[in-house]
């Protein structure tokens, strides 16, 4: 069983999501199959869910919006047995690519390839009415194929960056032409020019023999 919940931009206007899995076996499968795009959470130093975030497009880690952080770090400790009744903790957010399994490790259980890819979130003590608000929005899916999912996200991505390609193909390619076209011009207009020079070269040598005859 995986939990959705749904978080959002502080003038609403964008929807993020948030997830987290039922116990450390489905953790486990969630540590696996990851986005590029996810943020793992945990509460520092004791027991917890792995909360993710998944950013939409757009978003940085390391520039999450506060209400958003705020979000994930009060359902983080909201999902943490002992978390949950103390105050003032600490929770540790990265991005899923930094988070790092090794041989001997328990099930659900990680560290990080980079400390310095870690950031913090303080929650002083649990908001009822944000952890309210988020489970109301609470969506199950009992053992979704996290690996496919993860699969046709990539190559959702790898078509949006073809598509990309190709677009900044043909943009150079047309600014080439244009290029090529405008130098043409001005090679034409330079002849152009020329042959107009030496016409009125000619009709000044006319007339000046003219007034010299006379």
């Amino acid at each position: 069983m995986v939990f959705y919940f749904e978080s959002a931009t502080e003038n609403d206007d964008e929807k993020v999501l948030i997830y987290m899995g039922r116990d450390k076996f489905e953790n486990e499968n969630l540590i696996e199959h990851g986005w590029d795009q996810d943020v793992w959470f945990h509460v520092d130093k004791i027991s917890s869910a792995h909360v993710y975030l998944r950013m939409p497009d757009g978003m940085s880690w390391d520039a999450i919006p506060e209400n958003i952080l705020i979000d994930a770090g009060q359902l983080t400790k909201a999902n943490s047995i002992d978390g949950n009744k103390l105050n003032n903790q600490t929770i540790l957010y990265t991005p899923w690519a930094n988070l790092k399994k090794t041989p001997g490790m328990e099930t659900g259980q990680v560290t990080f390839h980079k400390q310095n890819l870690v950031k913090k979130v303080f929650i002083r003590e649990r908001n009822n009415e944000i952890v309210n608000r988020l489970n109301k929005t609470r969506v199950e899916r009992n053992n979704p194929d996290l690996a496919a999912e993860k699969v046709a996200k990539q190559r959702e991505l790898k078509q949006a960056q073809r598509l990309m390609e190709k677009k900044l193909r043909q943009e150079e390619e047309a600014r080439k032409k244009e290029y090529a076209r405008l130098a043409e011009l001005r090679s034409y207009k330079g002849v152009v020019d020329d042959e107009e020079g030496m016409k009125s070269n000619k009709y000044r040598a006319e007339d000046s023999d003219d007034d010299y005859f006379m």
